[in-house]
């Protein structure tokens, strides 16, 4: 009988030579693709690297678009170290994106007139709290009553797509969108300035970076971090040694789902202004592609997004140039976390040939 054992110390070299391994798959795998598809893989590969990272117009659409992956990676990564499967970071970052117009683009008319820099923030911190409170419920049905947490998680995404629907057709719907669902926009000064001019690329960029480093310092050098990691390795172990368990999954949640919720009021503040049905095309889901890919490390989450949005910017210019379909890249992406988990498998476990008697 063939069975998985752990191996008593992984070697360095094999950890090392996983991903890379990943890597070379990846590309093995997409390249077939592409020459079944009848287009020049030289030329295919050439034209996504250019289209993603080939000129300072191609860096900033990808470094745009990595903003909300690295705020939905961030949030994954952390639920998923304390074992919280969060699958709900689509419906918290549409929440958090409409908490961030309801305080920054709701109040004029009504005698609510706050200064900007007392409004940004205010702002910001309502679409954290709306996040961190939607994941709240799901987590403590898991901690309390054992409820699975990715089915409650995952349902809510559509609970949240039908609220942000009926609000943007009536309460919160801008009188002067021609009759097209969406909200009305925020004050000018609560946008967030442009890091590059000229290009779409805007100061939420630099949030990301900031909350991925505190993210690592607090899971690195905090007695949370740890008593988070110590829930995810083994709930029951941690809480004989004292760790407060429920106490500590619900610190989780409301950071998991703060960090989605933020990537909503950075989209809409960085880039849309306003809040529509098709603010993400599923960063939420992404974000969990992210996290596994970079190992549920906070700074592998800034590569990997960066990586993952490289890749889909990229398509779409090669897609025009050589008639491949864009989902190319969802299978790349698709295939390298397979590749990525399956060889972090083959470095720390071996198959063992048991003889039955």
């Amino acid at each position: 009988m063939l069975r998985l054992e752990p191996r008593a110390t992984p070697s360095a070299r094999a950890l090392l030579l996983a991903p890379l391994a990943a890597v070379a798959f990846t590309l093995l795998i997409a390249s077939a693709l592409v020459a079944w598809a009848g287009a020049p893989v030289g030329t295919t590969w050439g034209l996504l690297l250019q289209g993603g990272f080939g000129s300072v117009f191609a860096w900033s659409e990808t470094l745009t678009r990595a903003v909300p992956l690295m705020l939905t990676g961030l949030a994954a990564a952390v639920a998923f170290q304390a074992r919280l499967f969060n699958i709900g970071a689509e419906g918290q970052l549409y929440l958090g994106a409409l908490a961030a117009v309801a305080v920054g683009g709701l109040h004029d008319g009504t005698g609510f007139a706050l200064p900007p820099y007392v409004l940004f923030p205010l702002m910001m911190a309502a679409a954290a709290l709306a996040g961190g409170l939607l994941l709240l419920g799901p987590a403590l049905l898991k901690a309390r009553l054992g409820v699975d947490e990715v089915v409650t998680t995952l349902l809510l995404n559509f609970i949240v797509a039908l609220f942000i629907g009926a609000m943007l057709d009536g309460p919160m719907k801008d009188p002067l969108a021609m009759g097209w669902p969406q909200s009305v926009a925020l004050q000018p000064e609560l946008e967030l300035a442009k890091l590059i001019p000229q290009t779409r690329v805007h100061t939420g960029l630099l949030w990301a970076l900031v909350l991925a480093g505190v993210l690592w310092a607090v899971m690195r050098r905090t007695v949370l971090g740890f008593q988070i990691r110590a829930v995810g390795a083994n709930a029951r172990a941690a809480a004989f040694a004292g760790v407060p368990v429920q106490r500590t999954v619900v610190w989780v949640a409301l950071l998991s789902g703060a960090l989605a919720g933020l990537a909503g009021a950075i989209e809409v503040a960085g880039r849309t202004s306003y809040l529509t049905l098709d603010l993400s095309p599923g960063y939420g889901y992404s974000g969990i592609v992210i996290a596994m890919l970079a190992g549920l490390h906070p700074l592998g989450v800034v590569v990997a997004s960066i990586f993952v949005a490289g890749v889909l910017v990229g398509a779409d210019s090669m897609s025009r140039a050589v008639g491949v379909p864009t989902y190319l890249a969802d299978v790349i992406v698709a295939t390298a976390l397979l590749s990525v988990l399956v060889a972090a498998l083959a470095a720390r476990y071996r198959l063992v040939w048991r003889a039955t008697s």
